[in-house]
């Protein structure tokens, strides 16, 4: 028998894409799809490619339609999710939630008021199988943690890009955490479903756009978190992130520069990165390839590849992610598998499209 998952906020894009793994899983089946102002509508009018979940109606998102399940999935703007989870728990709900917004990403109260301005809610396990953990030599603590969680916060999809593209330099010792730089390239889909000029075809095709430029980004604080974690000194960890809209429906393609620690060496960073050759989801790239991220279209796949600068003195580090693959949708299976002790990458697409 199937486990049974409720998606709310089914019918934009990162609920979409939970559904659309979903469909396809071995062991998880879609019980409920909800939404607030598509409720009675089929799910079809919105996410016409999930044929098998086309007929399903969207019911109201509340405590009530969302109890009973074994998985509940949060795919709502952040503010809403918190507000909808602590009445699940006022509720005594017992089942697995996933929250795909930024409510219960972050660990410091304050972090919080500064980038996101509303009420705080208390962080969740993160949900990054991957992430590197100070004195370990592979990513085993993260999914320690999530094997026992019932509460999982889904990372960013910026984040996930910068951190993937630069733990492993971090963890190793080989950079200077103070001066860290990150430009992304970002397809139009992680501004989400709501009607905005700036985000008609009219405006975006042949255009590209900075945004919450100056140190503005609501993910700045999630990537130094996760930097701490693997080795950083949050205190002393410094990032200049400029995202860029470009004229593409998913992807993003990270460029992360940070100066050398003293001494450090090509061999240093190939040993480094050789983390990641048991994480089935990354893949590094060989010595003069770069990742793109039409390869990861549609998956769950991370690319990156890592390289000194010798001139400049710093290491530049690349990762290609889908923002809805392994940004969003992707993680949030591939930390329910293991948090329901189900294999780890079941339901994952690990297979692009092309061209």
């Amino acid at each position: 028998m199937k486990l049974r998952a409720a998606i709310a906020g089914a019918s934009g894009y990162a609920g979409g894409e939970v559904a659309r793994l979903l469909a396809a899983h071995p062991n998880i089946e879609v019980a409920t799809v909800t939404a607030a102002s598509s409720a009675g509508r089929r799910l079809g009018e919105f996410h016409p490619h999930i044929g098998p979940l086309a007929d399903r109606i969207i019911r109201e998102t509340s405590v009530a339609s969302l109890a009973g399940h074994d998985l509940i999935v949060l795919a709502l703007p952040h503010g809403h999710s918190g507000a909808l989870a602590a009445r699940l728990e006022e509720a005594g709900e017992k089942a697995l939630i996933l929250d795909c917004a930024a409510d219960h990403r972050l660990t410091d109260p304050a972090a919080w008021t500064a980038y996101y301005g509303s009420d705080f809610s208390p962080a969740w396990t993160y949900g990054m199988p991957e992430l590197l953990h100070e004195g370990e030599s592979r990513a085993a603590a993260q999914r320690a943690l999530l094997s026992e969680s019932t509460r999982i916060a889904v990372p960013g999809c910026n984040v996930t890009a910068v951190t993937l593209a630069l733990q492993p330099a971090v963890h190793a010792g080989l950079v200077d955490p103070s001066r860290i730089v990150a430009t992304l390239a970002v397809g139009y889909s992680g501004a989400g479903k709501s009607l905005k000029p700036h985000l008609l075809a009219s405006e975006a095709l042949g255009n590209m756009a900075p945004y919450a430029v100056g140190g503005t980004h609501r993910h700045i604080p999630e990537i130094i978190q996760n930097l701490a974690v693997c080795g950083a000194d949050a205190s002393a960890t410094g990032i200049t992130f400029t995202p860029v809209l470009v004229p593409a429906s998913r992807g993003i393609l990270a460029t992360v520069v940070a100066p050398l620690a003293p001494g450090v060496g090509s061999d240093g960073v190939a040993s480094a990165y050789d983390v990641y050759d048991d994480e089935a989801l990354i893949s590094l790239m060989p010595h003069g390839a770069w990742p793109t991220t039409a390869p990861v279209t549609g998956t769950g796949l991370a690319r990156v590849s890592a390289v000194i600068d010798e001139r400049a003195g710093s290491l530049v580090a690349i990762a290609a992610i889908d923002n809805l693959g392994k940004g969003t949708a992707a993680a949030a299976v591939q930390s329910a598998n293991i948090a329901l002790g189900l294999d780890e990458y079941a339901g994952i697409p690990m297979i692009g499209v092309a061209p």
